[in-house]
């Protein structure tokens, strides 16, 4: 996959060049074509983008509006083309404002304006890369650091770290890198995040085949990223680290790991960061008999290929996010398929989200290079604030077992109105319409197949609870046996159990599984008290459940953590452990957050709370917030030593 490629010389017919902007919408494309050409007309006020509208399909265009934004870009490029296809010198700042304004359809705050500088990367500018190398700073000093995951956070940290001239070794427990988009390999997997945001600024490609990309398609991109940044020598794959120890003398952590032969290998670090995430434990459900199954089985996260499901009678526990990817799939294959729902998601509509990306759109993105990032700019405009108050508690609304605010009720009354468009079956629509208020849970997205396959003939969807699981199959509360060949299931992950199941011991010993004591969390989901440059990456309340890219966060945690170690390097000092003050404030913080989001009032079961019924996982703020949060580690927030 080609990362960062420069734009193709446009030489196309004009009706090639119309043609090819027939699948674009008024923002990314007008803002794209008037940055190359440097003809700010095209932003005329009746083509901009308009907040409100933001949930309407095509963005709340009209036919017309899109007809004629297009016709006018096209008019453009037919002129930029027969000028001699010269760009114009990259937007000053005055010019930037007046397109990011634009695009987000509204005045764009000054403070908000570097965010938005670094993750639009005009021109492959990447203002993220750290300003600063540890040659420069600290001649005489070896610093390094230890990365545990080769996943999407991983590959951000060491990719940093690398351009900082930090000494960097990775430790994967897998074959191969992309963390989630290794180990997931069951049918119909894809990412729910429109590709041009799931990416990382600094890598920016024009290959996506879809918008919303298979399993195959997203490892293989960070394998690239992997290739292009030369990390990939300094990636141990194949290998656990079984535990991490501070020494309060050595003030440096070492590591145990071992590889798939079973050989232990010790490794010593200045600093330690840990990049497993929080989706990497599947998560198996407590049903009694489990074990006694005499057929195949197996878990979404860990998918037996070799299993033949041809004409078997199939069960599949759970109807979450995976489960809602390859159960129509799988419907395909069952001679009958039963479905076990415990709670059902709500389906939000997305009509693209198996689509291939049109062959126009492929041609814009090869030749406006600029079209990219200007649509991945547009995607986080829309989603940095937009979509975050549908999910925000109004205290005087009553009643909320349904919904929390007036706007969640709209997002309710709206979706339940797609429901009756794909779910025509009442009784089948009764079972899968959820009774809790929407964003409450992880929402999935959905063009119709889910619905679809839950309504064939030959697949039943079932509500009763499970009673247990014996050898011929399940067995529910009504008393039903239901027989099956293959279990299949859907249950998700452990995700609250952060750094499992390695043994970490910071300071005096202390074990940090006993200190969080099933309730995990750190100051800016990063950094904990008693474990000095112990940093985590997907940390306790860094999950973004509506407002955007999980990629966006990891890169924000991946700068705080290269200041962090520059901040070491530039006082002298050996390490940096995080004040118990400073974390516990923090934390109400985060806590008060959660408990004005939908997700903080419903008391449906959700994998955002851990077993004490907290909000261990999600972050309730902007993402403006948590991007000022991280810029610059204050030393004030830490005992340095």
């Amino acid at each position: 996959m080609r990362l960062n490629p420069a734009a193709e010389t446009i030489a196309e017919s004009d009706d090639v060049i119309r043609a090819s902007l027939g699948g674009a919408l008024p923002p990314p494309l007008l803002c794209s074509v008037a940055q190359l050409t440097g003809d700010l007309s095209l932003l005329r006020d009746d083509l901009r983008f308009d907040p409100a509208k933001m949930l309407e399909p095509d963005g709340g265009y009209t036919p017309d509006q899109l007809a004629l934004a297009r016709d006018i870009a096209a008019d453009a490029l037919i002129q930029f083309r027969n000028s001699g296809a010269v760009a114009a010198p990259d937007p000053d700042r005055a010019t930037l404002l007046r397109l990011i304004a634009f695009a987000s359809g509204g005045e764009v705050d000054a403070e908000f304006l570097p965010l938005l500088e670094e993750e639009l990367a005009l021109n492959g500018n990447d203002l993220r890369a750290p300003d600063w190398n540890a040659r420069d700073i600290a001649p005489d000093r070896n610093f390094n650091v230890g990365i545990i995951g080769a996943g999407m956070s991983g590959i951000a940290m060491a990719h940093r770290l690398n351009q900082a001239g930090i000494a960097v070794e990775l430790f994967e427990k897998n074959s191969d890198v992309g963390g989630t988009w290794v180990e997931n390999v069951y049918p119909g997997c894809r990412v729910d995040i429109p590709n041009h945001f799931y990416s990382y600024s600094f890598a920016q490609t024009v290959d996506w085949p879809q918008f919303y990309s298979t399993q195959p398609v997203l490892q293989d991109y960070f394998a690239s990223v992997v290739e292009e940044t030369g990390i990939r020598k300094y990636i141990r794959f194949e290998t656990e680290v079984v535990d991490a120890i501070w020494s309060d003398g050595d003030q440096r952590w070492t590591v145990h790991s071992r590889d798939a032969a079973g050989n232990e290998t010790t490794s010593v670090f200045n600093a330690l960061v840990s990049a497993v995430g929080q989706l990497n434990r599947p998560k198996m459900p407590d049903i009694a008999g489990i074990e006694e199954f005499a057929g195949a089985s197996f878990h979404s996260a860990n998918w037996d290929h070799s299993v033949e499901l041809a004409g078997k009678r199939i069960g599949v526990i759970g109807t979450g996010a995976s489960a809602a990817q390859f159960i129509p799939i799988v419907a395909e294959q069952a001679s009958h398929l039963t479905v076990f729902q415990r709670t059902p998601p709500w389906l939000l509509p997305v009509f693209d989200y198996q689509d291939d990306v049109p062959e126009g759109t492929r041609w814009l993105l090869r030749h406006v290079p600029a079209y990219m990032r200007w649509n991945r700019m547009w995607i986080m405009a829309r989603t940095n604030n937009g979509l975050l108050p549908l999910a925000t508690v109004d205290p005087q609304w009553q009643p909320q077992d349904k919904s929390v605010s007036a706007l969640n009720e709209f997002l309710r009354e709206m979706l339940t109105g797609y429901y009756s468009l794909v779910v025509p079956d009442d009784a089948l629509r009764a079972k899968v319409l959820p009774k809790y208020p929407p964003i409450a849970k992880r929402v999935v997205l959905d063009n119709g197949s889910f619905p679809m396959a839950l309504g064939r003939e030959d697949v039943t969807l079932t509500i009763e609870a499970i009673d247990n699981i014996n050898a011929n199959g399940v067995r529910t509360s009504d008393g039903v046996q239901h027989d099956f060949d293959v279990l299949i299931y859907g249950t998700g992950f452990e995700a609250s159990k952060f750094l499992t199941p390695m043994n970490v011991r910071g300071v005096n010993g202390v074990d940090l599984h006993e200190q969080w004591g099933g309730d995990a969390r750190a100051y800016l989901g990063i950094t904990v008290p008693g474990f000095p440059n112990l940093f985590m990456m997907y940390g306790p309340n860094t999950n973004i459940v509506i407002n955007g890219s999980i990629i966006y966060f990891s890169e924000c945690e991946a700068h705080y953590i290269h200041e962090s170690v520059r901040m070491l390097l530039d006082s002298g000092k050996q390490s940096m452990n995080c004040k118990v003050d400073v974390h516990d404030q923090y934390n109400e913080y985060i806590d008060t957050g959660n408990r004005a989001m939908a997700w903080g009032v419903s008391d449906v079961n959700s994998w955002y709370k851990n077993e004490f019924g907290r909000v261990a996982q999600n972050w309730p703020y902007t993402l403006h917030d948590y991007w000022k949060q991280t810029r610059t580690p204050n030393e004030q927030d830490y005992l340095l030593s």
